[in-house]
């Protein structure tokens, strides 16, 4: 018999405001030197749409933060899983920013995201442990592959995991990559089972390359040399990020594939981070030729960023949970099932696990 870690219940919040591609028309676009884009905005937004296939994204309402919505997406998991709040080991919460008043744009991270997320679940299990996750858009991957070493170690059974983030109080409107970010948040209820079948997690795989990629996403000033103060806004180099998870997503990918002794074709789906829809496509497309493949399945890689937009931390369990509650029609799990979680970020760091549906 082997410990495997399964998810047994997921949750969702996505904020109340959607905000269109239209929205953006009248922002004032400049390049890094602080010049004005010549390009008109419909083009500009017209091209980003057909990179990104973003049509729309949601922003979270000024009286709420990212804890908020960590919290509803919590209750909503744990629900769905059935158990008692109280016996969970560990709550770990994927987060980059932390809480961001609407009215103040300085980050706060005491305390945790987690333990605010403790807290108004009302757990008193002490024996729970909470803390924050900050590992880029893998995070949410991560904290599930962190909870798969404790189960396996013996020391834990059930962990709640959480990514949420606020991407829109930290955005730049004089910067166009503005129009890719969004929030909200996913958790899952996971939990070590003994099995002498592999069922759930069967392989996993991490790595984070800094020497000359550290930087690629970044915090700096807003491109107008005129912004009312220094306040820091996430910056990206689109063009090394592209390439940068064009060359290591696809490796990442295939080993961990072949670490759990299976081939590209025994894979049904690949919930991958939805960050750039023209970017997961060429991802999926070289992780095929990878193994000697020229053509993919149709249905093999579920999209939801064209009406969510990259809320980072938060987009690969949206997705699943998404699939779960039937919101996407033409995606399902079946038992036996076997999947790809993979994200790429920040860091960068890159990661990704293999699944087996129960």
């Amino acid at each position: 018999m082997s410990i495997y870690t399964v998810i047994i219940g997921s949750g969702s919040y996505l904020p109340e405001i959607v905000i269109k591609n239209e929205d953006f028309l009248k922002n004032d676009f400049l390049d890094a030197t602080g010049k004005k884009i010549p390009k008109d905005n419909a083009a500009i937004i017209q091209k980003f749409q057909d990179i990104t296939e973003i049509e729309e994204r949601r922003y979270l309402t000024p009286e709420m933060n990212t804890s908020d919505m960590a919290f509803i997406a919590s209750q909503r998991a744990i629900e769905a899983s059935g158990i008692d709040p109280e016996t969970l080991d560990y709550i770990i919460v994927a987060q980059n920013f932390g809480e961001i008043r609407h009215d103040n744009k300085k980050t706060d991270m005491v305390p945790t995201i987690a333990t605010r997320v403790k807290h108004l679940l009302m757990i008193q299990n002490p024996d729970c442990v909470a803390y924050d996750l900050p590992f880029g858009c893998p995070g949410w991957v991560q904290g599930v592959i962190q909870a798969d070493y404790f189960f396996k170690s013996g020391d834990a059974k059930r962990a709640l995991i959480i990514g949420a983030e606020n991407l829109s109080r930290i955005i730049d409107p004089h910067d166009i990559d503005t129009m890719i970010y969004s929030d909200g948040a996913g958790a899952v209820v996971i939990e070590g089972i003994e099995s002498e079948k592999p069922v759930g997690i069967i392989a996993h795989k991490t790595r984070t390359d800094t020497l000359t990629q550290a930087h690629y996403l970044k915090m700096d000033v807003s491109y107008n040399p005129d912004f009312k103060d220094d306040t820091l806004f996430l910056k990206m180099n689109g063009r090394k990020l592209y390439e940068y998870a064009l060359n290591t997503v696809p490796v990442l990918v295939k080993q961990v594939i072949e670490k759990a002794g299976l081939g590209i074709d025994d894979i049904d789906k690949v919930l991958i981070h939805q960050a750039n829809a023209k970017m997961d496509h060429a991802i999926l497309e070289r992780t095929f030729k990878l193994f000697g493949k020229e053509e993919m399945p149709e249905e093999i890689m579920p999209m939801i960023i064209s009406k969510m937009g990259n809320n980072s931390v938060a987009t690969v369990p949206i997705l699943y949970d998404m699939i779960v509650r039937n919101q996407l029609p033409e995606h399902q799990f079946h038992p036996g099932d076997i999947m790809v979680f993979a994200s790429v970020g920040a860091g960068m760091n890159v990661n990704a696990f293999v699944y087996i549906q129960p």
